[in-house]
């Protein structure tokens, strides 16, 4: 190990061996998942589903672990593409920092202690977990290089963390964890499609194919203005009183349309002007709109 990793002059380095799991769990996006997963558990507990934190702890903990083995599985897969790339060639594996093969143990331990964990709360919520692994690993990675449409693949793992925190409150996927699962979905294409555009060289570097039209133009600007009013529908759905025990009151409704536009404003101006700049800050934006479409979502249960 002591190879493979970091080290001292004699010994490991702890403070090596702590950054570059932080690296290879890419634990900044790992942490925003959880969160996703901790506000669908505290929407979907109720009198029925009590609320337990050993549960929202396991939750927390399993979840973390998912995504840090699809995280650590990807780094290991395109090491060498990430080698080619600024913003990823320090990456732990694609450095040498890492050992592809400690790497695949790192991500092996992850994926058996994050389904035994999700299993302990209930079989759906491992079942879940175990697919968002696969779907990313084994399609969205491998795609990433053929087709733009691994944005697509790459939708549907990415949008099970939301849905998955109110599994493991219930044990049950019905049109409220779908309503959850929806909204995230369409908020990929906007998200992804922006860090598609500001990053679009260095994707380039790789091979590897993110915007919708292969290209920074028109089209791609317009697809993402589209998706994002999608995202606007999907998060306003619970205001219309079918999505089940899954709703919000027409106070929290108007906050969650306001951010809606606030967001779309970003987009439309990515579509006027198509610079880089306008795309990072419509990255920003999509990663504080879900964050606090979350809380209002949280505050609304609590509040009304």
């Amino acid at each position: 190990m002591s190879s493979a990793l970091n080290t001292t002059p004699n010994s490991i380095s702890f403070k090596s061996i702590y950054v570059d799991f932080k690296a290879i769990t890419k634990a900044g996006l790992a942490i925003s998942v959880v969160f996703s997963s901790i506000a669908g558990y505290v929407l979907g507990f109720d009198s029925t589903h009590s609320f337990s934190w050993l549960v929202l702890l396991k939750l927390a903990i399993g979840g973390y672990c998912m995504v840090g083995a699809s995280n650590a599985y990807n780094q290991v897969i395109e090491k060498d593409l990430d080698a080619l790339m600024d913003r990823t060639k320090n990456r732990p594996v694609a450095s040498g920092r890492m050992s592809p093969s400690l790497a695949l143990i790192v991500a092996s331990l992850l994926t058996v202690v994050g389904v035994a964990l999700l299993y302990t709360i209930n079989p759906k919520t491992a079942m879940f977990g175990a697919i968002s692994i696969f779907l990313y690993t084994s399609i969205y990675t491998p795609l990433k290089t053929v087709t733009s449409l691994s944005v697509f693949v790459g939708a549907f793992p990415g949008a099970i963390p939301f849905m998955l925190g109110w599994v493991a409150a219930t044990g049950e996927f019905g049109i409220e964890a779908g309503t959850l699962f929806l909204i995230q979905f369409f908020w990929q294409f906007p998200h992804f499609w922006a860090i598609g555009w500001f990053l679009y060289e260095d994707y380039e570097k790789a091979g590897f194919f993110m915007l919708p039209t292969g290209k920074k133009d028109k089209g791609t600007s317009l697809q993402i203005i589209l998706y994002t009013i999608w995202l606007i529908i999907a998060s306003l759905l619970p205001a219309l009183g079918y999505t089940g025990r899954l709703f919000i009151t027409p106070v929290a409704s108007v906050l969650v349309l306001c951010l809606g536009l606030w967001m779309l404003f970003y987009a439309v101006r990515l579509y006027k002007i198509k610079t880089a700049k306008a795309a990072r800050t419509l990255m920003l934006v999509s990663v504080s709109y879900i964050t606090l479409l979350q809380l209002v979502y949280i505050l609304d249960k609590f509040l009304r």
